[in-house]
């Protein structure tokens, strides 16, 4: 006599998850993270049409023109509407070309910080011992310098440049997404759906990649927009010591250099930069929270 098993029933997964559309109805209800995402899509803008948007060349000098006030203000002019910096350069074009710097260098640091933590922190939370052992002692020598000062250090010893900034940001950043990553993969690796991943003889590279990095993916977009609004500070400070970017290139943390002498009389050559490179970091740590709340649905759980 033989005897047959019952499939056993599906279970159901509506109670917990949350439909897609009920995500965005709620990101659309946070009019802070809206109001970032819109201040970000004009920067955005900015950055990739500046010679179309600039009023004028920003590497034009005028010293007739020489720290004009903004337009609004006693003896402002309408042709320059932030003003005019020691060198009589239009302030609006030069802060709408140094978009470009901050957002390439921001962006492309925490994609290359992203790739060798995430790396890293996957290799090191799966296999453990000696893997896990080495990678965390590296890192653990990393934090005990400042980032600061070890990207002054590596951009003082390798000449300054905008890919060598980049290099040296990427570099210097990478730890946090590993200790992050290492935290959440050792967590997942007991899990029922790796252990069988392993009994039907699937590979370790593999696993880490459709399994685990899949479910890693909402902490790393916070850590990623965290580290570009970092990155973006990072380069202003170097730059403005003189050991960023070529003097050529217009940035903010260079503006903010140039200006720092004439704070007492015409303030707005330092201000406006610093104005820009503020919000620009708020919005992006803003915006941060709100792809960490629509890649982690459970937030949404009330």
């Amino acid at each position: 006599m033989t005897t047959t098993t019952a499939p056993a029933p599906a279970v159901d997964d509506t109670a917990t998850a949350v439909p897609r559309p009920a995500v965005w109805r709620a990101l659309l209800r946070n009019r802070l993270a809206l109001a970032a995402l819109a201040f970000l899509a004009v920067i955005i803008v900015c950055a990739v049409c500046a010679p179309l948007i600039a009023p004028a060349d920003p590497n034009a000098q005028n010293l007739l023109g020489r720290l004009q006030p903004p337009a609004w203000q006693s003896g402002g002019s309408a042709a320059h509407l932030l003003g005019t910096d020691q060198l009589g350069r239009d302030l609006l074009s030069r802060i709408i070309y140094g978009t470009r710097v901050s957002l390439l260098v921001g962006a492309g640091a925490a994609l290359l910080a992203g790739t060798i933590g995430t790396t890293v922190g996957l290799a090191s939370g799966y296999f453990g011992g000696w893997t896990d052992r080495v990678a965390m002692r590296v890192a653990d020598v990393q934090l005990a310098f400042p980032a600061i000062l070890l990207a002054l250090a590596v951009v003082g010893f390798v000449g300054s440049g905008l890919w060598y900034v980049i290099l040296v940001l990427g570099i210097t950043g990478w730890v946090s997404y590993a200790r992050v990553v290492r935290s959440e993969v050792l967590s997942l690796r007991s899990r029922d759906f790796v252990t069988e991943a392993h009994a039907i003889g699937v590979g370790h590279l593999t696993i880490m990649r459709r399994h685990l990095l899949p479910n890693v993916l909402a902490p790393l977009a916070t850590i990623g927009t965290l580290h570009i609004a970092a990155a973006v500070v990072a380069e202003a400070s170097l730059s403005y010591l003189g050991l960023g970017v070529p003097k050529e290139t217009v940035t903010w943390g260079g503006m903010l250099a140039d200006g720092q002498l004439y704070l007492g009389t015409s303030w707005w050559i330092a201000v406006f930069p610093g104005v820009a490179l503020m919000l620009t970091s708020l919005a992006i740590n803003i915006t941060g929270d709100a792809l960490r709340d629509v890649a982690d649905p459970k937030a949404y759980r009330r």
